[in-house]
C-alpha cells in the first residue's frame, strides 16, 4: 500500500510542502517525509529562493547532507562561471543554455544629472531556457 499526501502550511510568509510517503511492510508502515520550502515575496507575489534555500532543496531532493549539497552547488556554479569566462557555452539539455553575448556601445542618460553619456561595450552572461523548462513553466 502506497500513499502520497501533499499539504501546505502557511507560517511567517513561508510555505512548506510536505510529501509523506508510507509503504506497508509486514504489518508496519515505513514512512519518509520530504520537506521543501520557499519564501513568498511581498512584491507582486513572486517566489524567491536564496542560496541557503536552494542548498536545502538540493539536499532534500538528492538525499545529501547540506554540506555536500553546498559543495555540489558551488562546484556547478564555479564550472559554469569558468566556462563562461573562457567564452564557452554551457548547455544543459531540458534546462537551458548559458552563454556570453557582447553588447555594443550605446548612448545613455545619467539619471542624476540628465546629461548624455556613452555606455561602453561589454560582455554579459545570458541564459535561455530549454524546451522542457519552458513547457513546465507554462
Amino acid at each position: 500500500m502506497f500513499s502520497n499526501i501533499f499539504f501546505e502550511l502557511m507560517q511567517n510568509k513561508m510555505i512548506f510542502f510536505y510529501k509523506n510517503a508510507c509503504i506497508l511492510y509486514t504489518n508496519n508502515y515505513i514512512c519518509s517525509i520530504k520537506v521543501s520550502s520557499f519564501i513568498v515575496s511581498n512584491k507582486k507575489n513572486q517566489n524567491l529562493m536564496n542560496k541557503a534555500e536552494l542548498i536545502s532543496a538540493i539536499a532534500v531532493e538528492a538525499g545529501l547532507t547540506k554540506v555536500d549539497a553546498k559543495k555540489a552547488l558551488e562546484a556547478v556554479v564555479k564550472s559554469v562561471s569558468d566556462a563562461l569566462i573562457a567564452g564557452d557555452k554551457v548547455s544543459l539539455v531540458g534546462f537551458g543554455t548559458f552563454s556570453v553575448v557582447e553588447r555594443a556601445a550605446r548612448p545613455g542618460i545619467n539619471p542624476a544629472t540628465k546629461q548624455a553619456i556613452s555606455i561602453a561595450a561589454k560582455k554579459v552572461a545570458k541564459f535561455k531556457a530549454g524546451a522542457e523548462l519552458s513547457a513546465s513553466i507554462n
